[in-house]
């Protein structure tokens, strides 16, 4: 009877987990609809080249599924290896890569644009971004540090009109206030369910941002490699500096663990590589909106391979950040149409 009673208690717990992954596998495909038609009619004006922009793209959403396995691959990898180990062995391998792509291009490893104090910013925003967004996945929710991370445009448009005096009208200072509304219901301060390390992936998402207004002043002689360069070695910067405050023994990696890194690397470049692709091809504004399916891959990994949880109010956080930011995108594009 016992035996009977557990094989009837297996079936229904396996139906029972059936079932929610069927609902999980709906929501995101319902999503990834939405997404696409959202995504469609605010680049439906767009008077350009549909073939390099439908090309563009493709490279865009290529590479956001690139940013969202490298994140999965690190969180995996972070379970037997220290973080500040991680940042060192991603900023090196990325760094060897992009040296060795520029060099092959005849382009300087140095020069004096590299110290410009432009760089020197977009160093340490970059340092203060990896570090604490690395802090997130690895401690938090995959799919709350990457809903939260989509909150990084909203904050360079608020960023650049207090830096760069860029005009912002009204509409777009209220789609701003709404999209960071949508990260405190995420977070949900005060509630039960709140978490400090949810706060890891805010910092993470600011230190981006500063990252992505320093790159507008860089100057225009660096090419996409020596970027990628230095981006990589201001990760391996971050490593070291965690590694000193943190002081954790590095450890050999095992061969499921260099496998994760490995890969995590080879993602990571081959995501920065497709950006930049997607941004040379078609028209920054017709294929920028698909940035934001980085949040479906990411959700996907967080949900299906994590095991994470989807709640209201990540939907309902998600859902305000998702279309102020495309808002945003849409009226920014508006105000540059001829009238």
């Amino acid at each position: 009877m016992a035996c009977r009673c557990t094989i009837r208690d297996q079936r229904l717990h396996c139906a029972w987990v059936f079932a929610k992954l069927r609902w999980y596998w709906q929501t995101l495909v319902a999503w990834a609809a939405l997404f696409a038609v959202v995504c469609v009619s605010v680049t439906s004006p767009i008077k350009t080249d549909y073939r390099s922009n439908l090309i563009g793209s493709f490279w865009m959403v290529t590479a956001m599924a690139a940013f969202a396995i490298e994140d999965g691959l690190v969180k995996a990898a972070s379970g037997t290896v220290p973080v500040g180990q991680i940042l060192v062995v991603f900023g090196l391998g990325g760094a060897m890569v992009f040296a060795a792509v520029a060099r092959l291009n005849g382009e300087p490893l140095y020069s004096a644009a590299v110290i410009s104090p432009p760089m020197q910013v977009r160093g340490l925003f970059e340092i203060f971004g990896r570090l604490f967004y690395l802090l997130a996945i690895t401690l938090s929710p995959l799919s709350t540090a990457t809903v939260i991370l989509q909150a990084t445009p909203i904050v360079v448009v608020a960023g650049a009109a207090v830096v760069f005096r860029e005009p912002v009208g009204w509409q777009r200072w209220f789609a701003i206030l709404v999209g960071l509304s949508g990260v405190l219901i995420i977070l949900a301060p005060g509630s039960s369910g709140f978490s400090l390390l949810s706060v890891f992936a805010v910092l993470g998402m600011l230190g981006f941002a500063g990252r992505d207004l320093a790159s507008r002043a860089a100057p225009a002689s660096l090419s996409t490699s020596i970027l990628g360069l230095y981006g990589f070695l201001s990760v391996f910067c971050a490593g070291c500096i965690y590694s000193l405050w943190q002081p954790q023994p590095f450890v050999w990696p095992g061969a499921v663990s260099a496998v994760l890194l490995s890969g995590a690397v080879l993602a990571g470049v081959a995501a920065y590589a497709c950006l930049m692709k997607a941004m040379r091809t078609g028209e920054v504004s017709a294929v920028t909106p698909f940035r934001y399916s980085r949040l479906l891959f990411g959700v996907a990994f967080g949900v299906l391979v994590f095991g994470e949880q989807l709640t209201a109010s990540m939907i309902t956080g998600c859902s305000l950040i998702v279309l102020s930011g495309l808002f945003i995108l849409w009226r920014g594009k508006q105000k540059m149409m001829p009238q």
